[in-house]
């Protein structure tokens, strides 16, 4: 009895290693790749219908999966606000405002941007939880604002308007994303990550579809769409958004907000190739420059959780 309760502990933990090891390469190489697929849908359909129509699709195909494999879609009523909230965090604002921005924007300096988000969690945990900054975190924070002015002063960016303002509406984006993932740590969701990603989608599409109304957004017939316009929202209904940000509130479940957050350390490298590539967009030495700076900062915030991890470790492996 003790030898089969042993293995089958075993046996879960392996499993809910490879979990988290695929949910972290969802989060890494899928969504580097969304805002290659975004910048491409936006220049044919409106940006915030183009996130609602993505995550009502989403939604409704994941909760009829759900019922398929038999998990439970009920949620209470502080479940549904709990929701609500993250949905429009996370994706009704977050996710419509950096598409927005990517009508000015190419999408790698979106991805450079974004991969800022480590310290504004780690701001915000100041500020929300009290958490102090510790002396690594510091300077990665030091790094992290020297990165962000190199790539914001560029003479392409410096000379259009639009370029400013898309680059703050990102910025505001990220605090929001930081605050969902502060909110959904400590929250009443739905158990299942799966269905918990669903009703989030759904309340974000509703958001999303009445701002694209409130501000009149030109909408245009799938019929005008290009082929490269409909493949994109498709891999970003299926991967982008069921695979992925399922993945990402699974992780935000198991591991801390700071940990999730490394996914800005490959997404904005998958981003950069995938544009210079496949859109010909200018990749300058200091946006080059500015990308390692930004990278050298995330990895100084994030240090110091992996010094304490690893000295945990091994005082258990020596127990």
């Amino acid at each position: 009895m003790k030898t089969n309760s042993i293995l089958k502990k075993t046996n879960n933990n392996g499993q809910s290693v490879i979990l988290i090891v695929f949910a972290f390469l969802s989060i890494y190489i899928i969504w580097g790749s969304t805002y290659l697929l975004n910048k491409i849908a936006v220049k044919e359909i409106a940006p915030l219908l183009l996130a609602s129509i993505r995550f009502s699709i989403s939604a409704i195909l994941m909760l009829t999966l759900s019922k398929i494999f038999g998990l439970s879609i009920k949620i209470n009523i502080k479940q549904a606000i709990n929701c609500c909230i993250a949905g429009f965090l996370f994706l009704g604002f977050g996710n419509g405002a950096l598409v927005w921005a990517l009508q000015y924007i190419d999408s790698s300096l979106a991805a450079l941007q974004t991969s800022l988000q480590p310290l504004v969690v780690l701001i915000l945990m100041r500020i929300i939880d009290g958490k102090k900054i510790g002396f690594l975190s510091f300077i990665g924070v030091v790094f992290g604002f020297l990165g962000m002015f190199l790539l914001v002063n560029q003479e392409e960016i410096i000379t259009n308007e639009e370029s400013y303002k898309a680059m703050i509406m990102i910025f505001i984006c990220m605090i929001g994303w930081g605050v969902a993932s502060l909110f959904v740590k400590k929250a009443e969701l739905p158990d299942n990550s799966f269905v918990n990603t669903a009703y989030q989608m759904l309340f974000a599409s509703v958001f999303l579809i009445i701002g694209s109304v409130l501000f009149k957004e030109e909408w245009s017939s799938p019929s005008q769409w290009t082929d490269p316009a409909k493949i994109s929202l498709i891999i970003l209904i299926v991967f982008g958004s069921i695979v992925a940000f399922t993945s990402f509130n699974y992780l935000l479940q198991v591991v801390s907000p700071e940990k999730v957050s490394t996914s800005n350390y490959v997404n904005p490298i998958v981003a950069i190739i995938l544009g210079w590539y496949f859109l010909d967009e200018n990749i300058t030495s200091q946006t080059i420059i500015a990308s390692f700076v930004l990278l050298i900062g995330v990895f100084f915030i994030n240090s110091k959780k992996k010094i304490i991890l690893f000295q945990s470790y091994k005082g258990k492996l020596k127990k």
